[in-house]
């Protein structure tokens, strides 16, 4: 099985590309659903967060208050990498648990794993082929302050708290320009498909 990390910044389109990719056979796992599942009420993941950062960050439900969590985390460094050394390894196990799963109900397959911290985390290592999802960054921002209703400045705030996507470019393999919206990224996907089914085997 050929096992592939797709990553790239906030709002710069991992979603469509992810689902271009799953529509056309591939198994592609969801690493914010993945990062979700980890911290579940209940989960051990949970409580090594709670011991970290205060019962604050909990609902009344006893579940992760991820807005709560996120406007603690994004504005400081020490505290986000206190949070990501807690999440990236249980995430890891999760991926792991899921990559041989798969592989073992399809070897000639292909896998892909999307992760946006996946460079950061040293992640990104673990696979055969990285693509790397980008756009311009003016594009970016309004994207990001229309889907998450942000003021420009908060917004400014979050991309610049990740890796400069010219820095991820130079670690892919493949790379996926979304600037020219969705029948253009369509078509890119599909060329990197050809490309990756020639890879398997």
């Amino acid at each position: 099985m050929l096992k592939i990390g797709l990553t790239g910044s906030i709002a710069v389109g991992k979603s469509f590309v992810c689902k271009v990719f799953r529509e056309n056979g591939c198994h592609v796992l969801d690493a914010d659903q993945t990062a979700r599942d980890v911290v579940r009420r209940g989960t051990e993941g949970l409580s090594q967060v709670v011991e970290a950062f205060g019962d604050a960050i909990l609902l009344p439900s006893g579940e992760l208050d991820r807005a709560k969590l996120g406007s603690i985390v994004f504005g400081d460094e020490a505290k986000r990498k206190l949070l990501n050394s807690i999440i990236h390894p249980l995430v890891f196990e999760a991926q792991d648990r899921w990559l041989k799963d798969r592989e073992a109900r399809d070897p000639d397959g292909i896998a892909i794993v999307d992760a946006a911290l996946m460079i950061e985390s040293g992640g990104h290592k673990r696979f055969d082929q990285l693509i790397v999802v980008w756009c311009e960054p003016e594009i970016q921002l309004r994207r990001l302050i229309e889907r998450d209703r942000l003021p420009e400045a908060e917004a400014e705030k979050r991309i610049n708290s990740q890796m400069a996507q010219s820095e991820k470019k130079k670690f892919a393999d493949f790379l996926i320009n979304t600037s020219f919206g969705f029948d253009d990224t369509r078509r890119q996907v599909l060329e990197v498909l050809t490309k990756l089914k020639s890879l398997v085997g």
